[in-house]
């Protein structure tokens, strides 16, 4: 049975401490890097759109990191019966929509690099599939949408902003730190501290090397590979596949677009990965977006990003009037911290801190 959430109006968890054990509270979290995050490539990464691939930078996984990355990815997706709550109107399909948009907009408007905007709705899709909110308080998934995005900023981007500060954008209702703060644990406690995610850009440079006869890629191949990634998000289709099968389906339908690629021959090098009929049945669904998208960007609409003036504000929520940007957001859930940088000079901020009051 799903936790209650009676408590939610003051947002104090109802978690038991049983649920730390030493390897969830304050342990260690493997961190398997990829070249895909060397700075180089990531600075102003959503803005390039003629990206070159610095030489020496591609450097490819061992096998025997591919082999585990997807042995741990199963570890990283939603409970199995998610896609079919959503579909079945068990779970609220336009409130996520709503949050993966706002989402979203927040990434763009900071210049946050794709895989924080994964993770954060990665993050939520977890916690909506072990977790349930309470319907009649719909502010509780914009908070929800806030949480899952702060947590993914502090631990991917080397400058995350404070929570606070995260809230533009078409927001109806502006949070408290500490309330934020207290779903950020939250979180936390219901995904088992398991935040260091396997995702397709932990694949996708291997995939497109591969398929590419062991060339690397070149930027626009990359780029368009991050759009597509991206842009199966937003529905409940790929909920269905793990991370490796998606990006074995990108970079088939983006290496075929600018070559003559059999689909069999790439799926070839793949087989020891990822299973053929899965791979293609994603890449007919990915093929099925593009058209449907009319080849316009994976990232949605664009939208203009600005603080809206009156927010509504129930138990716990601040009007616009009341809250300072300079509210103290120290008291941080404690992360393990990755490779990604978006500068090579700039010190990750150090998250070893647990939530206090």
């Amino acid at each position: 049975m799903a936790p209650s959430f009676d408590c939610v109006s003051s947002l104090l968890c109802v978690e038991d401490n049983s649920i730390f054990d030493e390897n969830d509270y304050g342990g260690s979290v493997e961190v398997l890097e990829d070249a895909w995050q060397d700075p180089r490539y990531r600075r102003n990464l959503s803005q390039s759109e003629n990206l070159d691939v610095p030489n020496g930078w591609f450097q490819l996984q061992s096998d025997e990191c591919l082999r585990l990355m997807v042995e741990k990815e199963w570890d990283h997706l939603p409970n199995g019966d998610y896609r079919n709550k959503l579909r079945s109107g068990d779970l609220d399909f336009e409130a996520r929509k709503e949050a993966i948009d706002w989402i979203q907009k927040v990434q763009e408007h900071f210049g946050f690099g794709p895989v924080c905007a994964y993770l954060s709705i990665n993050y939520l899709d977890r916690f909506l599939s072990a977790y349930e909110l309470p319907k009649h308080r719909t502010w509780t998934m914009q908070l929800l949408a806030v949480g899952c995005l702060s947590l993914a900023a502090k631990m991917e981007e080397t400058d995350a902003p404070m929570s606070l500060d995260l809230q533009v954008g078409e927001s109806k209702y502006i949070f408290e730190a500490k309330t934020i703060q207290r779903m950020e644990l939250l979180v936390l406690s219901t995904l088992r501290w398991r935040m260091q995610a396997i995702t397709p850009f932990s694949f996708i440079d291997h995939f497109l090397y591969k398929i590419n006869d062991d060339q690397s890629p070149i930027g626009a191949s990359i780029l368009q590979s991050i759009q597509l990634i991206l842009s199966t998000v937003r529905g409940i289709d790929f909920l269905e596949f793990r991370p490796s099968e998606i990006a074995a389906a990108v970079a088939i339908s983006v290496v075929g677009e600018g070559q003559t690629v059999q689909t069999e021959k790439a799926i070839s090098v793949l087989i020891q990965l990822v299973e053929k009929e899965r791979v293609l049945k994603c890449v007919k669904l990915i093929q099925e977006l593009a058209s449907n998208s009319g080849g316009g960007s994976a990232k949605g609409d664009s939208a203009s990003v600005s603080v809206p003036s009156v927010p509504q504000s129930p138990i716990g929520v601040l009007n616009t009037e009341c809250f300072s940007y300079k509210s103290d957001d120290t008291n941080a859930a404690s992360c393990a911290n990755t490779s990604h940088n978006n500068s090579p000079d700039a010190k990750r901020r150090k998250l070893n801190k647990t939530f206090g009051e």
